[in-house]
């Protein structure tokens, strides 16, 4: 099919999904309708070049409470506390949450056109091979789908570690501290979640669609409980407005202030992640040329904002900084609510908070078994054809699952040093925000008249959106590599460096050893149109 055709082909295809998607696309519309949107979401599929093997059980709202869901907004702030309170104190808090997540809106906004335009569950790397040259398209996918997946492993891992920490934060303020548990019995607490998350995460894709929608319901309903928790309960302690907003403390280390304000950027980037989890289970989405953009914007958009009134009311709260530093509980939020609300009071708003990061490591797991999945799919990983299989009981990969669930669990041992611990977190970041800029960039460079525009597109302002993107990840990601302090020692380094080395030394060494002589890219499943009119009979039958 000479490349005019392809093009003309596909501007049909996004024309028929445009227009399928205009009525309402829920759960409860008329049948017809909702089976013609998922019959034209796998035919704009089976032209990206996949044959359709899901079923399409994310509607828009679900899909919009997956992507929040997997930012998990109070439990994540809970968890990245402690970075803002060493770099700038209340300063920290507020403006190190806001800058950082105006510029994450210009990299949400550029990932979003990509996912509208080629909605797969390859996602990022596949953007990644058709916005490059082509003679550089096979390393350029090669390079985005190893920094993705070593994000996403990193990330459940780290998710998962920090729900460990809440529990034996609620057990130690439970028994007003005559019981802490050590690193061990934290790393024991990690593999019960993993297998938990595991089960979870093997489910049919209607029961994860489904239980989407309590996700948001506890991760809202609990944000909001905290930021009325923490302004009532502090009650005339309050610090005042100018200080809430103003006052900066440099805890550090480093020198100079204004490197250890940056430092507070940590918080946001961690949280503002996973919203490409939206792309990647467009194959289970109906409308998911529409459905995949809206969510990603609004599940950043919607986080940011949430996350930054947790912040302004804890800065409020926040009577002394020092305090909250020195605590011997593991995570600083901890202390705060039970300075602020008392034993009884912590550990009510607490066990919400635990059930939040439940549900976003369970989020954040399903995520990371789509994106094995489809670089598997793709052959790019040892042992592909395990980890390719759809198991036909569930329809879900359960071997993807799996496999996500025991490297977590192997990063996890990183968890008996707190610095290689935190540095996890920082390589999830890193590998995250590669895999997003990457075919964003090659989208404003070498792409440019290569895109077929989706519903969502951003039309003339792509290109000054994605040079904003771009710039701000390549400032970000450097940030994210130094340590904590302006002096380290072996305790106090950040190893990031060393973990995402370690993942691209290994990637890159297998391409230029063997992986270049062989992996292409993403392999199409789906060829000729016959092959293509065929296999959508089937699922026609299939879903009849």
């Amino acid at each position: 099919m000479s490349e005019k055709a392809k093009t003309s082909s596909s501007d049909n295809l996004h024309s028929v999904e445009t227009k399928q998607v205009q009525p309402k696309a829920v759960h409860g519309q008329d049948s017809s309708v909702l089976q013609n949107l998922r019959h034209a979401d796998d035919a704009l599929l089976a032209e990206l070049g996949y044959k359709s093997e899901f079923r399409r059980e994310f509607s828009l709202l679900e899909t919009i409470c997956f992507s929040f869901s997997i930012m998990g907004v109070i439990a994540s702030v809970t968890s990245t506390f402690s970075f803002p309170l060493v770099s700038g104190g209340h300063v920290g808090m507020i403006w190190g949450w806001l800058i950082p997540s105006l510029f994450v809106m210009t990299v949400a906004a550029s990932v979003a056109e990509l996912a509208s335009s080629m909605p797969t569950s390859a996602g990022l790397y596949y953007f990644s091979a058709k916005m490059a040259p082509e003679r550089h398209s096979a390393l350029a996918s090669w390079i985005t789908g190893w920094a993705n997946i070593t994000g996403q492993i990193t990330l459940v891992c780290s998710i998962d570690f920090t729900c460990a920490q809440m529990i034996t934060t609620a057990i130690a303020v439970n028994t007003d501290g005559r019981v802490v548990l050590d690193a061990g019995a934290t790393f024991g607490i990690l593999l019960a979640i993993l297998f938990c998350h595991g089960v979870v995460c093997s489910a049919a894709t209607f029961i994860i669609a489904r239980i989407n929608i309590f996700y948001v319901i506890v991760n809202v309903g609990t944000s909001i409980a905290a930021i009325a928790a923490l302004l009532a309960g502090a009650g005339d302690t309050r610090v005042s407005t100018k200080d809430a907003f103003t006052l900066f403390e440099n805890n550090s280390g480093w020198n100079n202030n204004g490197w250890a304000f940056l430092l507070s950027f940590t918080a946001p980037m961690w949280t503002l992640t996973g919203y490409d989890s939206a792309a990647h289970i467009s194959e289970e989405t109906s409308g998911a040329a529409r459905a995949a953009p809206i969510a990603i914007l609004v599940g950043v958009a919607g986080t940011a904002s949430l996350g930054w009134l947790i912040l302004i009311a804890a800065s409020f709260a926040t009577t002394s900084v020092d305090n909250l530093l020195t605590t011997t509980l593991p995570l600083q939020m901890g202390q705060l609510f039970l300075d602020t609300l008392g034993k009884r009071g912590m550990l009510a708003i607490w066990s919400f908070i635990i059930v939040v990061q439940f549900v976003t490591g369970a989020a954040q797991g399903v995520d990371a078994s789509r994106v094995v999945y489809a670089f598997a799919r793709d052959n790019a990983l040892p042992g592909s054809r395990y980890w390719k299989k759809i198991n036909g009981y569930t329809q879900t990969p359960v071997n993807a699952v799996w496999l996500v669930m025991v490297v977590a669990g192997i990063c996890g041992l990183l968890g008996f040093s707190e610095a290689a611990l935190s540095s996890l977190a920082g390589s999830a970041v890193i590998g995250l925000y590669l895999s997003y800029v990457t075919p964003v960039f090659l989208r404003i460079t070498s792409g440019r008249s290569k895109l077929v525009p989706g519903p969502f597109s951003l039309g003339r302002w792509a290109i000054p959106i994605g040079t904003i993107a771009c710039s701000w990840v390549s400032f970000i990601c450097i940030l994210l590599l130094f340590p904590g302090f302006q002096d380290p020692t072996a305790q106090t380094m950040n190893y990031a460096v060393v973990i995402v080395m370690f993942v691209f030394c290994f990637a890159g060494g297998w391409w230029i050893i063997g992986a270049r002589k062989w992996f292409t890219g993403p392999v199409k499943t789906v060829e000729s149109s016959s092959e293509l009119s065929s296999q959508l009979a089937e699922k026609q039958e299939t879903d009849s």
